[in-house]
């Protein structure tokens, strides 16, 4: 089994529509099909990671397709990274599961796949298990994946935050990771709308310990969004909580609000 304990670490089995270990730990599936594998002691707040409100804002702004050339770009690096026939997937701080279900059908005709989405936020995962019934998810901290060591054939990581050691640790020698972070440009349009003085995301690559960096490449392109559509993305971003009520009022009244995206999706392999 590739599923780990989150409290003492030993391997999880099947067990009463749910998940136990050897020390009697067990984790309920809940009605959604999801698996709850964060405990009360590992939360640093009530209810962590996005609200429903954020949540709802993401899913609809990815449900109108502007995020798209992203996730084609995604699933294809992907695929032409990973020729084996069986593979283990695990998309970290999946959301709503946009991307997660992409993989999941990109890879729906291989010999024998698993595709994981896991995030911190409940309210997140409980959408995306309602919706996306393919792919296993699951609620748990990306500080503590609870994965046995070198189980996972690939890991995707689109901006989530995650221990460089338990990235090296779950993945199999030879494993690809997949990065997504943002452009020097990304977004800048709302940055010049918040701050006095703008300043570009760093374009250079993360240290990772125990991975090589194997391939990098940027995606950049324009979005001409409406008034409602621009206040969704603002929302979705960590600007959203710099934005001024005049921001909000300001992108809300554009009958169309250019911005430009800048992704850069860099492939590792696990040594």
């Amino acid at each position: 089994m590739i599923w780990n304990c989150p409290l003492c670490q030993q391997p999880l089995t099947p067990a009463n529509n749910g998940l136990r270990c050897a020390s009697q730990h067990h984790f309920d599936r809940a009605k959604e099909g999801y698996i709850n594998l964060l405990p009360v002691q590992h939360k640093r707040s009530k209810q962590p990671g996005d609200s429903a409100e954020m949540m709802q804002a993401r899913r609809d702004f990815l449900d109108a397709g502007f995020y798209q050339p992203l996730q084609q770009a995604v699933t294809t690096l992907l695929s032409n990274n990973l020729p084996q026939q069986k593979l283990t997937i695990l998309d970290i701080g999946c959301g709503e599961g946009y991307y997660t279900a992409a993989i999941a059908k990109r890879f729906a005709d291989r010999e024998q796949r698993e595709v994981i989405g896991l995030d911190v936020a409940k309210v997140a995962i409980r959408a995306a298990a309602k919706r996306y019934a393919d792919v296993a998810f699951c609620v748990a901290s990306s500080h503590r994946l609870p994965f046995a060591d070198a189980s996972l054939d690939a890991v995707v990581r689109i901006y989530a935050p995650c221990k460089a050691s338990e990235l090296t640790r779950v993945l199999k020698p030879g494993g690809i990771m997949l990065t997504v972070t943002p452009g020097p440009r990304h977004l800048i349009q709302f940055k010049s709308l918040i701050y006095s003085e703008v300043q570009l995301h760093a374009a250079e690559a993360e240290l990772l310990p125990g991975m090589t960096l194997q391939q990098e490449s940027q995606l950049a392109y324009e979005m001409r969004l409406d008034g409602k559509s621009a206040t969704t993305l603002l929302q979705m971003t960590p600007f959203a909580w710099r934005a001024k009520p005049a921001v909000w009022e300001h992108l809300a009244e554009q009958g169309e609000f250019s911005c430009e995206t800048d992704f850069m999706l860099r492939l590792w392999r696990r040594d």
